[in-house]
């Protein structure tokens, strides 16, 4: 077995390199090949396609955020490299979505012992982007960008930013089209949902599974900021799933359309702003490396 770890150095403010050695040693000891390629902030795709090409894996690891798990999956798109998650991020979505272990070695034992892949769906939006997680217009997508501008990183700083939006952020219209069918919303936030909810445990999208070929537009229409303090510190219950706060449409086509240009995050990355956004699914393109503890697979999903 041959594995490519893509690393991101400097995702959450995490120190990758304990993980690093402890997995490359076990990969010694059993004889197993790897290499390791380190995300650098610029032309990394180039740099990582020129490394799959010389080092040929068996299979890739995503070690890091929502972005780098978003950013493996992406650059090895349609090359049939079965891909994991090691979850060493700010709040790792799409790790926890996926019953992915918080222990990042019992996480890389469960991607070296599994030989069951199933097809992990791929959202395109704008026909240049794409998310597997959850993106957003609106509060959450302004905070993503302060977060970002802050050399500070963790939950604090990111709720510290989450409030300070709350106080500032005023409803905005949208009209939503989802296969064709029109709805008018006024909504703090429009999101974009292949899961169910974010890195914090806040759940947006109760409808929401990864691996089932439709994804969700969900219109928050009410943000109650004490319940989201509670869930921000306790225990993370439903705050923004409760029917009288969202609405929600799926689908496997969709466009968004604003009233102005707004702020645009896919999985933890500020992509732009946009007057209007068109998601298109595409179904199982991603092969990931799971196990029958994962709630979101079927038996048509397996590859």
């Amino acid at each position: 077995m041959k594995i490519l770890f893509v690393v991101n150095p400097v995702s959450g403010g995490v120190d990758k390199g304990p993980f690093i050695i402890e997995a490359t040693s076990l990969c010694d000891h059993y004889g197993l090949k790897y290499e390791v390629f380190e995300t650098k902030g610029h032309n990394d795709k180039k740099r990582l396609l020129d490394q799959v090409r010389k080092f040929d894996p068996d299979r890739a690891l995503a070690v890091g955020g929502d972005g780098t798990v978003l950013f493996t999956a992406v650059a090895l798109l349609d090359m049939g490299i079965p891909m994991g998650i090691i979850p060493l991020g700010s709040a790792n979505g799409m790790a926890k979505e996926l019953m992915v272990s918080e222990d990042p070695m019992q996480a890389f034992l469960d991607f070296v012992c599994s030989h069951l892949v199933a097809g992990l769906d791929l959202l395109c939006i704008n026909a240049k982007h794409y998310t597997l997680h959850l993106g957003d217009v609106g509060i959450n997508a302004n905070l993503v960008k302060s977060y970002e501008e802050d050399s500070n990183r963790g939950m604090l700083t990111y709720a510290k930013y989450f409030f300070e939006e709350l106080n500032n952020t005023s409803p905005f219209p949208v009209k939503v089209i989802v296969d064709g069918e029109e709805y008018e919303e006024k909504c703090y936030m429009a999101a974009i949902c292949n899961s169910q909810k974010y890195g914090t445990g806040v759940v947006i999208n109760r409808k929401g599974n990864p691996m089932d070929g439709k994804f969700e537009i969900v219109c928050v229409k009410e943000v109650n900021a004490a319940s989201l303090l509670e869930a921000g510190l306790s225990s993370f219950r439903d705050t923004f799933n409760r029917q009288k706060y969202s609405s929600v449409y799926q689908g496997k086509h969709a466009k968004l359309i604003f009233d102005r240009p707004r702020l645009l995050q896919l999985d933890g990355e500020v992509t732009g702003e946009y007057k209007e956004i068109e998601v298109k699914m595409l179904a199982g393109k991603v092969p990931l490396l799971t196990h029958k503890g994962n709630m979101h697979l079927t038996r048509e999903g397996y590859l």
